[in-house]
């Protein structure tokens, strides 16, 4: 059977499903699937404002089960774009719209791929979330929650977001870094600069804990990592007077960490090395781990994927682990995970676009893959 990919993918766009709002997407993407056989189910968790819509769909009933995951929401628009964002516009040979690049378009690719992969000895299976540009609270861990609930179980996945730095068969994501978000606060006691010894300026210890915190490197990396690294976002002391000393100054920064450390080890690290410049006055330090990294170490999923891609566009992909977090990371709890999808150049930017050669490209990879795994696997 064949579907077409570009008119998915067209449809998908056209709905406006910035995070948390699914706007229908996830309907035309049910609707498409029903028609290709496959049992379907609708997952709303959360309340109020925060209620995020998935879904899971499933063709077929034996094991191995193949599962594709991604998301149909989407950034905001932001400014500065010449094609209107939502209208899923083809132009010069490509496709405009927020989303055909992270990730509307490989969705389209893998139904349409799907559809001419036809019935395979197991399952096929789409785990599409709304909530992967947001919070990741009630998206991708909640239907895992669900799944295990009901039984329902996944050998490998295929995450399809946009892991090609400049062109289609570029790289493979098969892991990523850790992410830690911290937000330090340092108190003191306000006064007048021109009597500083009648004050406690803050300043200076945030600044001696963030110079402590970045005076040498994490880590060097290994063989499948590059070095974590501790970027300074922020420093605020909120302070619109010149001769005023605050009493508090805050700093922001995050980690990005490789599989040398973890979440935890990192936090004991910082508050180790805060406790010592703090003073009297104290300090608070909220630490925020969004995801642990890891590794999905190279074997038949990446295999089947990079032979589907050298075959297809005539490159062989990098494995890679490099760039930020997905709900891969939720995912590697469950099965070998990998990722792999369109062109990432316009992911998040205005203009946002993927073309039509690359989403057709992309549909007999994931062709490709299919077949491959499924010939790869024993029928359990």
């Amino acid at each position: 059977m064949t579907f077409d990919a570009l008119e998915l993918a067209q449809a998908l766009i056209r709905r406006p499903s910035i995070t948390p709002a699914d706007a229908g997407a996830l309907g035309v993407l049910e609707e498409a699937l029903k028609s290709l056989g496959f049992d379907c189910h609708r997952l709303r968790f959360g309340e109020g404002e925060a209620a995020i819509d998935n879904l899971y769909a499933r063709r077929g009933t034996a094991g191995p089960n193949f599962c594709f995951a991604g998301h149909t929401d989407v950034v905001p628009v932001g400014d500065g774009w010449t094609r209107e964002p939502f209208a899923g516009d083809v132009v010069d040979g490509n496709l405009y719209g927020r989303g055909a690049a992270d990730m509307k378009g490989a969705i389209a690719a893998f139904v349409a791929a799907a559809a001419k992969a036809g019935d395979v000895p197991g399952s096929i299976s789409l785990l599409i979330t709304g909530d992967e540009e947001g919070d990741a609270i009630n998206g991708t861990v909640k239907v895992l929650d669900w799944m295990k609930e009901k039984g329902e179980h996944i050998d490998v996945c295929l995450v399809g977001e946009p892991t090609n730095v400049t062109s289609l068969g570029d790289m493979i994501k098969i892991g990523r870094r850790g992410s830690l978000t911290a937000k330090l606060t340092v108190y003191g006691t306000p006064g007048h600069s021109a009597y500083p010894h009648l004050a406690d300026n803050p300043i200076p210890r945030l600044m001696r804990m963030l110079d402590a915190v970045t005076a040498k490197p994490l880590d060097e990396g290994n063989a499948h990592f590059q070095a974590s690294t501790l970027a300074i976002t922020t420093i605020d002391v909120g302070n619109r007077a010149t001769n005023v000393i605050p009493g508090v100054a805050k700093a922001g920064f995050n980690i990005r960490f490789n599989d040398i450390h973890t979440g935890a080890a990192l936090s004991a690290w910082l508050r180790k090395t805060c406790d010592g410049l703090a003073g009297d006055a104290g300090y608070d330090l909220d630490i925020k781990v969004s995801g642990e990294s890891f590794l999905t170490p190279p074997g038949l999923l990446s295999d089947v994927v990079s032979r589907a891609a050298e075959e297809v566009v005539g490159r062989k992909p990098e494995l890679s682990t490099t760039g930020g977090t997905s709900d891969a990371r939720f995912i590697k709890n469950v099965c070998p995970v990998c990722e792999f999808g369109m062109v990432s150049q316009t992911m998040h930017k205005a203009d946002e676009r993927c073309s039509v050669a690359d989403l057709k490209a992309l549909t007999t990879i994931y062709e490709k893959v299919i077949a491959g795994y499924f010939a790869a696997v024993p029928r359990a």
